[in-house]
């Protein structure tokens, strides 16, 4: 049985900048990695079918063992759509030797323009049944946290004379 995990949030920002960090490396790095989490992109190929590999390693891993090792998750993401500044549809597969985290979950981030902002609503379906619901969809909330401020705190900067 597969399962869809979903989280959404306002951003106050237009699309584009919230596509913009999306597609950007070292944006994903510092917004991407829920509370409690670190993350570093290791390769980047930004294109449909190109990628990314993304290594988030636990601040503290204690009660909380990773999916690669006790650590961390390494994922390795294709794009299977960009379309900008609409959607990002992004492939994920988790380096585990646990066959709970195997198969190939779907991210797709649908950018929703609004009087204040930006919709951003994230759904991951086929969730590998070794990841919590509740802790992932909480993960998911904290990114699109993060997203939001960092986002946020670009577009105040860009204003200030």
């Amino acid at each position: 049985m597969s399962r869809t995990d979903r989280a959404d949030r306002t951003v106050a920002a237009p699309p584009a900048a919230v596509y913009g960090a999306l597609t950007d490396p070292r944006a994903l790095e510092s917004w991407l990695p829920p509370e409690g989490m670190r993350g570093h992109v290791d390769h980047w190929d930004l294109r449909p079918g190109g990628g990314f590999r993304m290594t988030l390693t636990y601040l503290d891993p204690t009660g909380s063992p990773g999916k690669t090792s006790d650590a961390t998750d390494v994922v390795d993401i294709g794009f299977a759509a960009l379309v900008p500044p609409e959607r990002v549809v992004q492939r994920a597969v988790f380096t585990s030797d646990d066959p709970a985290y195997a198969g190939t979950m779907t991210m797709t981030w649908h950018l929703t323009p609004t009087p204040t902002g930006t919709k951003v609503t994230i759904t991951a379906e086929d969730v590998p049944p070794g990841i919590d619901q509740p802790t992932h969809e909480s993960g998911l909330a904290s990114s699109l946290a993060n997203l939001a401020a960092y986002v946020e705190a670009r577009q105040t900067s860009h204003r200030q004379p």
